[in-house]
């Protein structure tokens, strides 16, 4: 059914969003380790369990990627984009409600950023490139492993361990997103700043996917 197909993106990408807002803000690993183990374990276990349902896109990224590979139909797009949006800013409203128990909610509320706002102080140039290669880099790895003669049973491994290794190298550029519900999540309680730079942390994961997306396409099967 569809709808059990938007409930499981919903879930997958409430838990996606839950381990770096819990990672980052709770457990105090914004800079290091522990946000990008958080995301790649919860990646990797959403795409065992809701996998079998959905396909475990958990990012509109991923979502147009697959349209674009010819691995995945038009019809559904929007209703998967809006299913994911739901299940990260439903992450980002828990989180809140938690932190909130403490006074003030964090500042920043673990949102993507460049210039002042990057956490190691890299431009918006820098940011849009990142993000546009690294969403590149895993949509393609997400479409080939995920293939007939891909990794079969492994290949939520490869795509977990993957995720956590993009965020290890980019986080103090732009706080990494390569996910545009991920990052509405976190703006959505920032509600300031986050808001005027989300466009980037939009368009360059879609355009990141895009391209993973059509080179899967031209590399076909192996």
């Amino acid at each position: 059914m569809t709808a059990n197909k938007f409930i499981a993106e919903a879930i997958g990408t409430f838990t996606l969003v839950a381990a770096v807002l819990g990672a980052a803000l709770i457990s105090g690993n914004a800079a290091g380790l522990g946000v990008a183990l958080a995301v790649g374990i919860a990646v990797m276990g959403m795409a065992y369990a809701m996998g079998p349902i959905s396909g475990g896109h958990f990012n509109p990224a991923v979502t147009l990627g697959l349209f674009l590979a010819g691995r995945f139909e038009k019809s559904q797009i929007l209703g998967y984009w809006l299913a994911q949006v739901v299940g990260g800013v439903l992450a980002a409203l828990f989180f809140a409600f938690i932190l909130s128990s403490k006074g003030a909610l964090p500042a920043g509320f673990a949102a993507n950023g460049y210039g002042e706002h990057s956490p190691g102080g890299y431009s918006m140039t820098a940011a849009l490139a990142m993000e546009i290669v690294q969403t590149a880099l895993f949509v393609l790895l997400i479409c080939r492993v995920t293939r007939g003669n891909g990794a079969g049973n492994l290949a939520p491994v490869a795509i977990g361990l993957t995720l956590g290794l993009m965020h290890i190298m980019s986080i103090p550029v732009a706080n990494t997103s390569l996910n545009p519900a991920r990052s509405i999540a976190s703006a959505v309680i920032e509600n300031g700043w986050a808001w005027q730079q989300l466009w980037l942390f939009i368009l360059a994961p879609l355009a990141g996917g895009a391209i993973g997306g059509l080179v899967d396409k031209y590399l076909g099967e192996a």
